[in-house]
């Protein structure tokens, strides 16, 4: 049980990054009231929360209803995450990992941040929800496998809230170079995940794809 809390808390982390969100809240929350700031970073967390534990809930149904087996969410999530690391480890900013440009053009003209850009995509983005998705999935007869995914996506949304709420000494701290680093270092842990996730997927198509052949 242990090992399920450490390996799906990893997981989390890595790809939500609660370090790696402080300067990009700092750039969007620049010029703002601290009461604003708090306002902007509760409503955030909370609405990214909702959006990741209705997927981690029903990911499961929703991928039964568009007809697409784990095996092959796997492999294009793999793919997905694998894009993620790249821009981590290179430090970029995509519109995998953040607001493109435009997006971010137009984050900065509206007084209401919390819904975009930062639950959707900064928080709760691709990425993260690919991850809960391919925690989740399969896993949902285990109630002690479901209660650690939801247990862990607390603990992570709750570092992230508190990133956000401290993000100005995060980013005196530490600084861009800092949080870059910080974020390359944990591409590399990503990118592994992200190839295993695929080896998986293809392990168990291969073995669907034996079973009718066998019989």
């Amino acid at each position: 049980m242990l090992e399920l809390l450490l390996d799906t808390f990893l997981v989390l982390f890595v790809v939500i990054d609660p370090i790696g969100l402080a300067p990009m809240f700092a750039a969007l929350a620049h010029g703002e009231s601290d009461s604003w700031r708090r306002r902007m970073a509760v409503r955030g967390t909370a609405l990214a929360a909702l959006v990741l534990v209705v997927f981690a809930l029903l990911g499961d149904s929703l991928l039964a209803a568009l007809n697409i087996g784990l095996p092959a969410f796997r492999i294009a999530g793999g793919v997905l995450l694998l894009l993620l690391a790249i821009d981590m480890v290179f430090a970029r900013h995509s519109g995998v990992r953040a607001p493109t440009l435009r997006e971010q053009v137009e984050a900065e003209h509206k007084k209401d941040i919390s819904v975009f850009p930062l639950a959707i995509p900064l928080i709760a983005g691709p990425g993260a929800i690919t991850t809960v998705l391919l925690t989740a999935g399969g896993r949902h007869e285990s109630l002690a496998a479901t209660g650690a995914l939801l247990a862990m996506l607390g603990v992570v949304l709750g570092l992230a809230l508190v990133s956000l709420l401290l993000s100005a000494r995060i980013v005196r701290l530490l600084g861009e170079t800092g949080a870059n680093v910080v974020s390359r270092v944990l591409g590399i842990v990503l990118a592994a995940l992200a190839v295993q996730f695929m080896l998986d997927g293809l392990q168990a198509s291969f073995a669907s794809a034996r079973v009718p052949m066998l019989a």
